[in-house]
């Protein structure tokens, strides 16, 4: 599965002038840039929950909207797909896919296991701008106001953290899995913040604790450390979905 030109860079791989830049840079946008820029706009709305799960996406509109033909959007859309993020149905159409809670819950375990790869399995040792990223991460958290309005933000702060624990280790495939199950959980994160079923400013303060602490581990240049504590960050972040899934409903008022 081929990444992103984004996703590539946070990998530490190379990444061409042209790739790295949109048609805004004043440059030529070759038909992998546009496909790559078409992809991360289509997963961000997903993850965002701007295309809730079940809806169908029209091949026309997209490609009016993108300003392409139907076969390098469908070319995207088989991305999505291997991603999990959508579902083609043959004659129908391709709609966004759901997570049922045991699904949930076998991605959730699969993340806590593999939480502490990175530091195994072809570690890098952190460079001091990877330090200083990871600060920068801690930083935003401390900084971000618990406001309602703020949930896109702080999704969007946590797939920064994500992408940028992808340049702890070299093992492409590890990151390749790490991300992709990332998104698979994300928007039922962002649907629970949304619905108030998780707190969000008690999700705000544990994630910049939790930032703050990778950031110390990783400045001593402990990679075992800073994995445990995204580790046991994951794993609590579950207890807290699993507790409040349990809850029992608001009485009908009606």
């Amino acid at each position: 599965m081929r990444c992103s030109a984004s996703w590539r860079a946070a990998m530490g791989e190379p990444v061409t002038q042209a790739e790295g830049a949109g048609p805004q840079d004043g440059l030529s946008e070759t038909a992998r840039d546009r496909s790559d820029r078409i992809e991360e706009a289509l997963r961000d709305r997903i993850c965002m929950l701007d295309y809730p799960p079940g809806q169908r996406l029209s091949e026309a509109e997209l490609a009016a909207e993108f300003g392409i033909s139907r076969t390098p959007l469908r070319r995207v859309l088989a991305r999505l797909e291997a991603e999990g993020l959508v579902d083609a149905v043959h004659g129908v159409g391709t709609f966004v896919t759901d997570l049922a809670d045991d699904a949930l819950d076998q991605i959730y375990h699969l993340r806590i296991a593999l939480c502490i790869l990175p530091a195994r399995l072809d570690p890098r040792p952190p460079s001091p701008a990877l330090c200083r990223q990871f600060r920068a991460l801690a930083a935003r958290a401390a900084a971000l106001p618990a406001d309602p309005t703020n949930r896109r933000d702080f999704a969007r702060l946590i797939l920064d953290f994500i992408l940028a624990q992808g340049q702890l280790s070299a093992n492409r495939p590890l990151m390749q899995m790490t991300r992709h199950l990332y998104l698979q959980t994300a928007r039922i994160w962002i649907h629970s913040l949304a619905a108030d079923d998780l707190d969000l400013a008690e999700e705000i303060a544990i994630f910049a604790r939790e930032a703050e602490d990778v950031c110390t581990a990783l400045q001593a240049g402990d990679l075992e450390a800073a994995a445990s504590i995204h580790r046991a960050h994951v794993s609590m972040s579950f207890r807290r979905i699993l507790a409040r899934r349990q809850r029992p409903a608001p009485p009908d008022r009606r």
